[in-house]
């Protein structure tokens, strides 16, 4: 799990480095934002973020936690969500 995380880690900050030297992200919602394919998969996704975030606030036990990760998922998707679980498996905690 801690190669899958770390993994999918990496891949996130190298396409969205890369990504970002073409546009910046304002540039590339407002492409998306465009299109209906783009504003479904930006659905799909926001509702999958949201769907690992209850996953998330259900384990932690503060609010503090809670909503700094809130903030972590809707700014970060994915890469904050891997990071999550790196940090889980580092304090040894069970991901189930």
């Amino acid at each position: 799990m801690k190669l899958f995380f770390s993994l999918i880690l990496l891949a996130m900050l190298a396409v969205t480095s890369w990504a970002s030297l073409e546009k910046n992200v304002f540039d590339g919602f407002s492409y998306l934002f465009a299109e209906r394919w783009g504003i479904a998969t930006l659905f799909d996704t926001y509702f999958s973020f949201t769907l690992l975030y209850l996953w998330i606030a259900f384990r932690e036990k503060s609010w503090a936690a809670r909503l700094s990760w809130l903030v972590l998922v809707l700014s970060l998707g994915t890469i904050a969500i891997s990071g999550y679980g790196l940090w889980q498996i580092k304090k040894g905690r069970p991901l189930l």
